[in-house]
């Protein structure tokens, strides 16, 4: 680790947090003529990777400048008044909570860049589809950053525009009834329903506690805020969060936003966006309005039960010979299961469980990443995602015909599947933990009954895994035509983009405590009421 001052390590944060937001300004003005080169449109994908990148620079360098012996203190601080009227202040720090999720964000937002870069999506102009990508950044990770509720909210929202475009502008229609447009309203009706009735419940904290600062409020630890004060705004901001997630049964947009988004679409809708509704629960939730969040425990942990085996069942389904199961389809379903973990975690209220949960949420956005990256791969070799088509008769084959690509198939599904030694597995395992010893006043054969489910739930994950990794990894080569040009394995610029979610699975699998070191102090904090 390096020493860094705090005024350093509070631009870092600042440059993080607003650069994207310059440089999707910047994507839409026309390139200075040193920096044209031949082709507009490789000029501006380029300035994505430019940017990208030196975000992700930035986070590095503030992961190194972190203080780790004090990840419960918030670090790289700033707090400077907005809306003086309404005490709004753009105030912004990080934790061992919240730095992971940043340093994930700019990872991915990078990688789909440097993707983007040689493989970019059939549609309009790449300026704009630059521009939006690098506004996307700016709101996940404002919202990572954002100690203020109303700050949250509006970085919270600010996501929903750019991927409602991402999908209806440069996503495909294969597999999604009604098209690409339709999954886009789809996207965006849901998540805004959901975002006005969490506003309401932000409100009516804000209001009744006389602030909005989220470090004051967790530190109150809801002593002032009545019991049903907390009731009415646990549900209300529980909602908004639960369809961004997403839970079960207000998932239904996800499905067919997966399948019709464009790769990188896919990868960050997965890999840093449904993490805000989780980060949500954690950062707002638990601290803000315990006794609210403890009446509702035990229903977020059935609801989370549900979607473990809901998710687990419907890509069973679509995993079957027959079925006509969309690959990018059932990696979203595979996304409620996973997300129903992460849930569960929360639910029990416990250090272990959102430990887990925390644990889980990276673990899901590398793994899940690198899912869609290779689905995506596919769909560009075979022309589609089907998962009939793919297999065909005999299968896909790809050990024998793409060797590099179906091994890196396999090892995501296994890692999926939570196999012990890769990230998958951590996150998993203690939310169950959590779930064996839930908090005080909890259920605990209730949440006994839960754990038992979920384990039943890991069983069914291992089955349509492994499903689809026979029929599309095994079967017979098939003979190549003559003159037909060989099918390609892993190209340069996808090992590029794919090798840093791989050595980072293996890494957290192997090493778990450089995530955990960080979490633990910082919820510990958190579930005391930042006493401890």
């Amino acid at each position: 680790m390096i020493d860094i001052s705090e005024s350093v390590m509070q631009f870092l944060l600042a440059l993080i947090v607003a650069g994207p937001l310059i440089g999707a300004v910047g994507a839409l003005l026309p390139a200075p003529p040193g920096l044209r080169g031949k082709n507009p449109d490789q000029a501006v994908l380029r300035h994505g990777v430019t940017v990208t990148g030196a975000i992700l620079i930035a986070a590095v360098v503030l992961a190194l400048g972190f203080d780790h012996d004090h990840p419960s203190k918030m670090q790289a601080t700033t707090d400077v008044s907005w809306i003086a009227a309404l005490d709004i202040r753009v105030h912004l720090g990080i934790d061992g909570i919240s730095l992971p999720l940043v340093v994930l964000t700019a990872l991915l937002t990078f990688l789909c860049a440097l993707h983007s870069y040689f493989k970019m999506p059939k549609g309009p102009s790449p300026k704009a589809f630059v521009a939006l990508l690098l506004l996307l950044e700016s709101g996940t990770l404002a919202t990572f950053a954002a100690l203020d509720l109303i700050l949250f909210f509006l970085a919270f929202e600010m996501v929903l525009v750019p991927m409602y475009f991402l999908i209806a502008r440069w996503g495909g229609s294969e597999g999604v009834a009604g098209g690409r447009q339709a999954a886009a309203w789809k996207f965006i009706l849901y998540t805004l329903l959901g975002s006005v009735v969490m506003l309401l419940g932000l409100l009516l904290i804000g209001l009744k506690a006389g602030t909005f600062d989220m470090v004051a409020l967790a530190t109150d630890n809801g002593r002032g805020l009545s019991t049903s004060v907390q009731v009415i705004a646990v549900l209300a901001i529980g909602l908004g969060l639960a369809v961004k997630t997403p839970m079960w049964p207000l998932h239904s947009w996800l499905p067919d936003a997966h399948t019709a988004a464009p790769t990188v679409g896919s990868v960050l809708l997965a890999g840093v966006l449904l993490k805000m509704g989780t980060y949500g629960f954690v950062r707002i939730v638990l601290p803000i309005a315990p006794h609210g969040m403890h009446t509702f425990a035990p229903y977020l942990a059935a609801l989370a039960v549900a979607g473990i085996i809901y998710g687990s069942l419907a890509c069973l389904s679509l995993a079957r010979q027959g079925a006509g199961g969309d690959l990018k389809r059932l990696i979203a379903y595979s996304s409620v299961g996973h997300m129903g973990f992460v849930l569960l975690g929360i639910s029990t209220m416990t250090a272990t469980g959102v430990n887990g949960a925390l644990f889980a949420n990276i673990a899901h956005g590398l793994i899940t990443g690198l899912l869609f990256f290779l689905v995506g791969g596919l769909k560009d070799r075979y022309g589609t995602a089907d998962l009939d088509t793919l297999a065909g008769a005999t299968g896909a084959a790809l050990y024998g015909r793409a060797p590099r690509l179906g091994g890196l198939l396999a090892f995501a599904a296994v890692a999926s599947l939570g196999l012990p030694g890769l990230a998958g597995f951590w996150g998993e395992m203690l939310a169950m933990f959590g779930a064996f010893s839930p908090a005080a006043g909890l259920s605990r054969p209730a949440f006994l009954t839960y754990m038992a489910i979920a384990c039943f739930g890991t069983l069914l994950t291992a089955s349509y895994l492994l499903l689809v990794v026979r029929r599309v990894c095994m079967g017979v080569k098939p003979k190549e035509a003559a003159g037909a040009a060989p099918f390609a394995d892993v190209q340069s610029y996808e090992i590029a983009a794919w090798t840093p979610l791989v050595a980072l699975t293996v890494l957290a699998g192997l090493w778990p405590a450089i995530l955990l070191g960080l979490s633990d102090p910082a919820v510990q904090k958190l579930l005391a009421g930042g006493t401890s």
